[in-house]
């Protein structure tokens, strides 16, 4: 099994920064590949950005230029970087692995006021 946990969310004024981690633990060795999404208020859970292996993380075109994923191997730990933030950027962020052990983190509340 392989245990997610979010951090990094909350309370940010519009134009301002926020970096999200998402720690993993357990069987990490069956990670494929890693993606951050996002659910807001009354809205369907989104795809924003993933990860395969150490490869180049694919952003998706609606946050490109705003929002970075990284990676630290290391650390077991993945990033995301979020500037220029919005209000409708509001949401619960959430990490989840792909691969034989597939899993979800429980998420971290993005907030921002304008």
């Amino acid at each position: 099994q392989v245990h997610l946990v979010e951090s990094g969310g909350g309370l940010v004024q519009a134009g301002g920064s926020l970096r999200l981690s998402c720690q993993a633990s357990g069987r990490t060795d069956r990670i494929h590949a890693m993606a951050w999404y996002r659910q807001a208020p009354g809205k369907d859970r989104e795809l924003v950005a993933s990860q395969t292996g150490g490869g180049t993380p694919a952003i998706t075109d609606s946050f490109k230029g705003r929002f970075t994923m990284s990676r630290s191997s290391a650390r077991n730990t993945w990033y995301l970087q979020m500037n220029n933030l919005r209000p409708e950027d509001t949401a619960v962020y959430y990490c989840r692995s792909i691969g034989a052990s597939g899993s979800w983190g429980q998420g971290t509340q993005v907030t921002v006021s304008s």
